[in-house]
């Protein structure tokens, strides 16, 4: 019973982490001007926050003028920018989409999970795998019975009450 009480003070590193990311992504559109309602923030306020964060990265991702494009370790310096790394951006939305429906968000309207972040991801790892020469492999897919849409674009339950309104920020 005592590790009982103590998982219950203690979050994992994982919740403590997503705690972060949602109050930063809170804090991130009430600095929007005019500030953004969680409840009505979309996937155009993710993606802008995913570019805000690149200010903050440490992967250097190389432009494709650059003598050192497509390296993965380049013999000198040069002025290409940092960005934040496709596996942390990944990471990043996972918690956030958790964090939103946890928050009391609609499944159906998370921002987190819309098509367009998805392909951001995409075309984030693809540029920065050319640009740092390091190869990508995609996973083949099953071409089986399981192979059917499990991302839940299919029914969707209908919802009087489905604008997420009553999301938390804490």
């Amino acid at each position: 019973m005592n590790d009982d009480a103590h998982n219950l003070q203690t979050p994992s590193r994982y919740e403590s982490q997503k705690r972060r990311d949602w109050n930063t992504f809170g804090q991130y559109l009430r600095n929007q001007r005019p500030p953004v309602a969680l409840s009505h923030s979309t996937s155009n306020h993710v993606l802008d926050f995913l570019r805000y964060l690149d200010q903050f990265g440490k992967t250097k991702v190389h432009l494709q003028g650059c003598m050192f494009y497509g390296q993965p370790e380049p013999p000198a310096p040069c002025p290409c920018p940092l960005k934040q790394a496709w596996g942390s951006l990944d990471a990043l939305i996972g918690r956030l989409r958790a964090a939103y429906e946890e928050n009391g968000g609609m499944p159906e309207n998370n921002p987190f999970a819309s098509g367009a972040i998805r392909i951001h991801l995409r075309e984030v790892r693809e540029c920065q795998a050319k640009a740092r020469g390091i190869p990508y492999k995609k996973k083949k897919k099953c071409s089986n019975s399981q192979s059917q849409d499990h991302g839940g674009s299919g029914t969707q339950e209908a919802s009087s009450s489905s604008t997420g309104s009553s999301l938390r920020f804490s």
